[in-house]
């Protein structure tokens, strides 16, 4: 009955982060309070790497018809300069540019936000969040895909860089800042889920040493991998009707969600 609770218990986290990971409400953040309501100890990053990896898989399931576009494109531009190709070839280049303040930032504050990991402190970046959310609530940008300039992509970048700290939304953290750039809502939402693909693969490589030498890995195989096909099938459903919501501009539910959440973080859990 045990391993049985263990099992479920694993099961609702994966559900939990891959839920959570595509809409802004911080997946990482969520994991955090959840293993301690829970009484769930998931130690190294092996759990971590391989929740993420699954939804990693469901995101580019999502936006495949737009990665393969923007790779034949971008490699018929360099090949033949086909003026047809020049903005998927551009939008690439972006998202190149966007993805290295990530990677510096993120291997700077590896150990610093390793440390974040109270309940009480999420609470905090939560209603941060939420804050971030309500602020460009009713935004309505005009940059399509097309205007992204170099600055906007570092400054997205360097956003998503904050979302390293649990609690912050990565999506949101993107999300907020391209449309305070000016973005449409479906053009701050694309460039946010497809610069999360290189970010997440760079993640998982430098995980990958980590995961190998995890002596809690053999034991814990199984519930991980039940957290991996979880995380998967709840990350593919919640970006889908996070897409529609994006669409009808309902941000600020997600912005009383962080607050709320978080208040009860901060004020219930330590």
């Amino acid at each position: 009955m045990e391993n049985l609770l263990d099992l479920l218990r694993y099961l609702l986290l994966g559900l939990l982060q891959g839920f959570t990971e595509p809409i802004p409400i911080s997946s990482s953040g969520h994991l955090i309070l959840a293993r301690d309501l829970l009484g769930v100890s998931t130690p190294g990053i092996s759990f971590e790497a391989f929740v993420n990896f699954g939804s990693l898989i469901a995101v580019i399931m999502v936006y495949f018809k737009d990665i393969v576009r923007l790779i034949k494109n971008g490699l018929r531009y360099i090949v033949s300069r086909d003026p047809d190709a020049k903005s998927d070839f551009q939008f690439i280049l972006m998202l190149i540019v966007a993805t290295i303040p990530t990677g510096i930032l993120g291997i700077l504050l590896k150990d610093v936000v390793g440390n974040i990991s109270k309940p009480y402190l999420v609470g905090i970046t939560l209603i941060i969040t939420g804050i971030a959310l309500w602020i460009i609530r009713n935004l309505r940008g005009k940059k399509g895909d097309k205007q992204i300039t170099v600055k906007d992509a570092v400054i997205a970048g360097l956003a998503q860089s904050v979302a390293l700290f649990p609690g912050i939304s990565r999506s949101g953290a993107t999300i907020v800042a391209a449309m305070l750039l000016g973005m449409k809502q479906e053009t701050a939402l694309r460039f946010s889920f497809l610069l999360y693909i290189p970010v997440s693969l760079g993640v998982g490589l430098l995980s990958a040493k980590d995961i190998v030498t995890d002596p809690e890995l053999n034991s814990l195989m199984i519930p991980y991998l039940i957290a991996f096909i979880a995380s998967i099938i709840a990350t593919y459903f919640a970006l889908k009707w996070f897409m529609n919501i994006m669409a009808k501009g309902n941000l600020k539910y997600f912005a009383f969600y962080c607050f709320i959440v978080g208040a009860f973080a901060l004020f219930f859990l330590r």
